[in-house]
């Protein structure tokens, strides 16, 4: 499988940041995987995001979720993220990946760099 994320790469702050991630040699909907946003702030460790999984079912950080909707387009084999109001703190490498029983594939990832 390959993942390859897609984003603005420069915003504001209160913008909602929107990214894609788009699937190729595996299908969103396959059993027992899921699809998962993860973040890496600039000289900080990785933050899981969110998580879709292949019924649909959708998890969240309890510290984003106020602020954060995962969700899928089964057409496009497509998972996206929204993050609302976003803050020069959201700066940071954004992965999509997908969780499965033998392990994690990783997109290349995205870089959101907020302006202050």
């Amino acid at each position: 499988v390959q993942l390859q994320e897609s984003g603005p790469g420069l915003m504001k702050p209160s913008q909602t940041l929107s990214l894609a991630c788009t699937v190729s040699g595996g299908s969103i909907t396959s059993n027992y995987y899921y699809w998962r946003w993860i973040r890496q702030p600039p000289g900080k460790g990785l933050e899981w995001m969110a998580t879709i999984g292949y019924s649909g079912s959708t998890y969240y950080s309890p510290s984003l979720k106020s602020r954060t909707a995962i969700s899928r387009d089964t057409s496009k084999n497509q998972f996206t993220l929204q993050l609302c109001a976003v803050t020069p703190e959201d700066t940071a490498v954004y992965y999509c990946a997908r969780a499965g029983t033998i392990g994690t594939s990783w997109g290349p990832r995205t870089q959101v760099t907020l302006s202050t």
